[in-house]
């Protein structure tokens, strides 16, 4: 991966506009309005992706549909963080040969992060051809022009090449939900932990300008948008490739002060670079939910520095007291990994204790993937696989234990929470914390803010009545 940011013009966007006119014409000509499916694996990153693909199908003519059986059109937005993730897109992108089968038009791409791996591209090419095109998330602007090559020509396309990464604005989205909105703030990641290909895929870091991102939160609220989350690899290093001295807190307080009623969130947040600027910044404004995702991966400084984290233990749980200490009330989630190469039975006692210290509200937990490329895929790893199963089943039943004792101290007190959906006869909702909210109401109240008396609880979310 080399080279310098490439930040594309609207000169070249406006050739993939002409793209999409003429994806329009050719269906237009047939008398036939095509229809597109988009498949979106992974991170909240690639469901942003995902929105500007069905943007740019959109306004070639496309009607989006929301399954892959009889779509003109059916794209793969992939994910490659963990082994058993690629194998069940590999398992999917197999079973297309059928749908294909029945409907010999059909066009079948695969982007995102696995198209990024030179090896998954090459199998690809030489064992999946009924795949029509592959393209990288560098060269998602330019799926315009990819959808034009297999349609006019009939032929493959891989658009894969290896690159530092670009930023392209002004691409036009369909996004899933009117009240939440995903905002990507910046791309790539500059970390290189061990076993993390995402900046082997995605890139070195760049940063939108403020002034693009500002613009497209104030679009958001004044129509109706209500939860703005802000996206990176990592957004604490936000600003630091630009040169207009903005960093990450000093962008939150910018969006925080556009009128209107909405929240802010954001991940997901690095702690090498997580500062009491921000988390003062967080504390001083109604507009930023005091919520924070805070990924520690291990409890041990020795596995952490063969993480290639940057941090250790102590300042890990620095960062954490302080927060706590600026906002009382805030709830915490990170991410943990099981079965690091070499994690010792000690040391992952080490990751317990700092559970049972910290007192997540909810953890996201793994059990370590080797991925190719990556250092610790070559790491001696003498831990047996079914030892690794027996840590990783402590470890949640131990987050489930302590998630269970936090929601019950939710049970007899209020909270304004944001109704966004139902499920089954109830409605849905979400605290300012972002605990789901079961609880029994009219339709009318979806988009709205209200005051809920927690009255239930369990391990995963709350139940409530309308104060």
């Amino acid at each position: 991966m080399a080279g310098k940011t490439t930040v594309i013009s609207q000169a070249l966007l406006s050739e993939q506009f002409a793209y999409c006119d003429r994806i329009a014409a050719y269906w237009q000509e047939r008398g036939t309005v095509p229809t597109a499916y988009v498949e979106t694996y992974g991170c909240q990153q690639n469901e942003a992706d995902s929105e500007k693909i069905r943007g740019l199908l959109a306004q070639s003519g496309y009607r989006i549909t929301d399954e892959a059986e009889g779509a003109d059109v059916v794209v793969m937005n992939t994910c490659a963080i963990r082994e058993h993730a690629e194998q069940r897109v590999f398992g999917n992108l197999g079973a297309l040969v059928h749908t294909k089968r029945r409907h010999p038009g059909q066009k079948i791409f695969l982007c995102g992060c696995m198209a990024g791996e030179q090896i998954v591209s090459e199998r690809i090419r030489k064992s999946y051809h009924h795949v029509d095109g592959v393209f990288s998330t560098h060269h998602l602007w330019q799926f315009p022009e990819i959808l034009y090559r297999t349609l006019s020509t009939g032929k493959r396309v891989f658009y894969v090449e290896d690159e530092a990464g670009s930023i392209a604005e002004g691409l036009p989205q369909v996004r899933d939900n009117i009240l939440k909105a995903w905002v990507s703030i910046m791309y790539g990641c500059n970390n290189f932990c061990t076993y993390c290909i995402v900046p082997y895929v995605r890139g070195r870091e760049r940063s939108r300008k403020s002034g693009d991102i500002l613009a497209e939160c104030r679009t958001l609220i004044e129509n109706g948008c209500k939860e703005i989350t802000l996206l990176g690899q990592n957004v604490n290093s936000y600003g630091k490739d630009l040169d207009d001295g903005m960093d990450f807190a000093d962008l939150l307080a910018a969006i925080a002060q556009i009128p209107g009623e909405f929240l802010i969130r954001f991940m997901t947040s690095h702690p090498r670079d997580a500062s009491q600027k921000l988390f003062d910044t967080m504390a001083a404004h109604d507009k930023i939910a005091k919520q924070l995702h805070l990924p520690f991966q291990s409890g041990s400084s020795r596995v952490l520095k063969a993480m290639n984290r940057h941090y250790d233990r102590e300042k890990y749980l620095a960062a954490v007291n302080y927060a706590k200490s600026v906002m009382p009330e805030l709830v915490l989630t990170s991410d943990v990994i099981v079965g690091f190469p070499g994690e010792t039975e000690e040391e992952f006692m080490e990751t317990l204790s700092l559970i049972e210290q910290v007192r997540y509200d909810a953890l996201f937990t793994f059990i370590f993937s080797p991925r190719h490329g990556t250092p610790a895929a070559s790491m001696e790893d003498p831990t047996p696989k079914e030892e690794k199963n027996r840590r990783f089943d402590l470890l949640c039943a131990t987050q489930n234990r302590i998630s269970e004792e936090i929601h019950r101290g939710y049970v007899g007190k209020t909270f304004r929470c944001l109704v966004d959906g139902k499920d089954g006869e109830m409605l849905t909702a979400r605290t300012e914390g972002g605990r789901l909210v079961r609880f029994a109401g009219e339709d009318s109240l979806i988009g709205t803010y209200r005051n809920i008396t927690i009255t239930g609880s369990n391990t995963w979310s709350l139940t409530g009545n309308l104060k």
